[in-house]
């Protein structure tokens, strides 16, 4: 059953390349959504699948790629929303 996550990372994140390599990384687990820095500096990532899938990609999440450094990490459930493809915003 497909599920709808928000996540919201807080840290020394690297601005467009933690965004990148979010994309990068749902995309290999099949997941969908989007990922969008917020006003506040933290980063939002909505995301979509199955939850297997979710529960990977959101481990990798809290520890991010090489160079990274997650300092806060919440997940909380969404309404899915259908999404057809993963998207960074700004």
């Amino acid at each position: 059953m497909k599920k709808n996550h928000i996540i919201y990372v807080t840290g020394q994140l690297g601005g467009t390349l933690f965004r990148q390599e979010v994309r990068q990384h749902a995309e290999k687990l099949g997941l969908m959504g989007v990922a969008r820095i917020q006003s506040n500096g933290e980063l939002r990532i909505e995301v979509e699948g199955e939850e297997e899938a979710l529960e990977a990609f959101e481990s990798w999440c809290k520890i991010g790629p090489e160079g990274t450094d997650v300092q806060s990490f919440d997940v909380q459930d969404g309404p899915v929303q259908e999404y057809d493809r993963f998207m960074e915003m700004r």
